[in-house]
């Protein structure tokens, strides 16, 4: 069976050149080994107390600085134990350390000036190969808007996200900050701003940019797996490159899968058809678009036509339903979804629509908080045995409302999953769990099998596939609990899902280049992929084995 190198089980040699020469839980064979006998305090200590001690520390620290500061030399100086810590950790990861991981660290800046010279900047990677890469030019990081090349934190922290995840070996994996200028004014005047001072470029002059980045990563890392991200308008670069690179846009093509599996485990508890639905979306960003896209797929498997399935959306923006006739000039995304059968009326808010279409489901990306309100909840389960709520925004500060006012407000019946995490709600006596629609169900396991399929690009079927994979991943008891997702905890094992219906699709497609594991059933895929992850225990068992079995040379120390 024909392996790729760089996720068959590593060699002893390998992992004893990556280990951690201080670190406490080395026994004293090894510490004598590695001559750090003497050098460490002589506790030998376990897994679970090291993670205990870091969350501790962790936990002192005051200021998110001070927190970043602390994880960020932890994944320095002890990757193994760090990323331990996230996997044992992952809920609380969620509400408490993700915006710490998201936070500015290492990468690879390409600038304008670079422009010619793209490639021989890559080159300059200290690590031989790359084999995945998140982009962003941070010209819309969510909520907070064009931080420029302060928009690196974004890659770092999605990538050790991948690496949590799906196992993705963390030195394979290329943080990538574009700077393209950037229209923050108080950047712009900010002495200590470390992008160039100039103004965004204009789309023609990105698309002659991104040209050269594409052709410059696939020379220098042949087959390298782009994820875009956080980019103003992503629409262009995700068109021009998906049928020729193996890329995707996370805030496209990730938002949508993640959610078209909420949705699919949605219309399973209510029983309502596809044919039944009548979907009212407030913001018509990207995001908004991109889900709704991958829904009307999922209601053309469920056998409308592509125009009844896209009947089925009515979307609000800033200045109301979007229709034909509103007299303005709509933004080429939006065109897709706009309305012809108003029948000259103009609907200016979103309770009127609400009260004109009497929707079965609300869905929320506008970043509005609140605008789910009372009114419109009543209304929503007034109208529905079990209505769908879907307020989606990230934060929570800007999410469309919150779990217990979902419940509140519909009497407990709504069906419900957000963007941003919410804590359990008691009502009338029972506990009410939420579910939270969060792309780490989904871009991690894309990813890692585009990785081990090599595939050629990455279609919109794989993506689908990617959403199905998660919506049959949510086992019995999270659906009996009321729950949409898996949980969090769970996330390897639903990578590995995801991952394995990613690979198929492009096995059925023709687009994998590693053909050895073609026609394997899904246990045999499943073990295979499992091979190729990242471990953090297994990697240290390593380092032990080897000590236990003979002598350490010095050249590996």
């Amino acid at each position: 069976m024909a392996s790729t190198p760089n996720y068959s089980p590593a060699s002893p040699q390998r992992n004893l050149q990556k280990s951690t020469p201080h670190d406490t839980s080395h026994s004293l064979d090894v510490r004598k080994q590695l001559r750090t006998h003497g050098l460490l305090p002589p506790s030998v200590e376990s897994h679970a107390l090291q993670a205990q001690r870091c969350l501790k520390q962790l936990a002192s620290k005051t200021s998110p600085i001070e927190k970043y500061i602390y994880l960020s030399t932890l994944r320095n100086t002890n990757t193994h134990l760090f990323y331990r810590v996230l996997l044992e950790n992952f809920n609380l990861t969620t509400k408490t350390l993700t915006p710490v991981v998201y936070t500015p660290v290492v990468g690879l800046y390409v600038s304008w000036k670079d422009r010619g010279n793209i490639v021989n900047v890559l080159r300059n990677w200290p690590k031989p190969k790359v084999e995945i890469t998140v982009v962003t030019d941070g010209s819309r990081i969510l909520g907070l808007g064009d931080l420029g090349v302060n928009g690196m934190g974004i890659p770092v922290g999605k990538l050790t996200l991948y690496t949590g995840c799906a196992g993705i070996r963390p030195e394979n994996t290329l943080p990538l900050c574009l700077d393209l200028g950037t229209n923050n004014e108080a950047f712009l005047k900010d002495p200590l701003y470390l992008g160039t001072r100039m103004k965004k470029v204009t789309d023609a002059e990105e698309k002659e940019f991104l040209d050269e980045l594409m052709v410059a990563l696939n020379t220098v890392w042949p087959g390298i797996v782009v994820q875009f991200e956080d980019f103003k308008n992503p629409f262009p670069a995700l068109e021009r490159y998906q049928h020729e690179y193996s890329c995707f846009n996370d805030d496209i093509q990730g938002t949508g899968a993640v959610i078209l599996a909420g949705i699919i485990n949605a219309l399973k508890t209510t029983g309502k058809p596809a044919k039944d639905q009548r979907a009212v979306f407030i913001g018509a960003g990207s995001a908004g678009v991109g889900v709704a896209k991958q829904i009307v797929e999922f209601f053309q498997k469920e056998g409308l036509t592509e125009d009844e399935a896209r009947q089925c959306f009515w979307f609000v923006d800033t200045k109301g339903l979007i229709t034909n006739d509103r007299g303005d000039k709509l933004a080429q995304h939006k065109v897709y979804f706009s309305r012809d059968d108003n029948d000259g009326q103009q609907f200016k808010t979103l309770e009127q629509v609400v009260d004109y279409v009497k929707p079965t489901m609300l869905l929320g990306l506008s970043t509005i908080r609140g605008v789910f309100n009372e009114s419109i909840l009543k209304k929503m389960a007034q109208m529905n045995e079990q209505p769908i709520i879907f307020p989606l925004s990230n934060p929570s500060s800007n999410a469309e409302c919150s779990f217990e006012e979902a419940v509140k407000h519909t009497g407990g019946k709504c069906v419900f999953a957000s963007g941003s995490p919410w804590p359990p709600y008691l009502y009338n006596g029972k506990v009410m769990q939420p579910s939270q629609g969060n792309n780490v169900y989904v871009f991690p396991g894309i990813g890692l099998g585009a990785i081990l399929s090599k595939a050629v690009h990455i279609s919109q079927e794989m993506i689908y596939a990617s959403a199905v994979a998660l919506s049959k991943a949510t086992n019995a008891s999270e659906i009996n609990h009321g729950k949409l997702y898996p949980d969090l905890d769970r996330i390897r094992e639903v990578s590995v899902i995801v991952c394995r219906e990613v690979i198929k699709e492009a096995q059925r497609q023709g687009l994998d280049r590693e053909t050895s594991m073609r026609g394997k059933s899904d246990e045999e895929l499943d073990a295979w992929i499992r091979s190729r992850m990242y471990d953090p225990y297994k990697e240290h068992g390593v380092v032990e084995e080897k000590v236990a079995g003979s002598p350490l040379k010095k050249s590996l120390l």
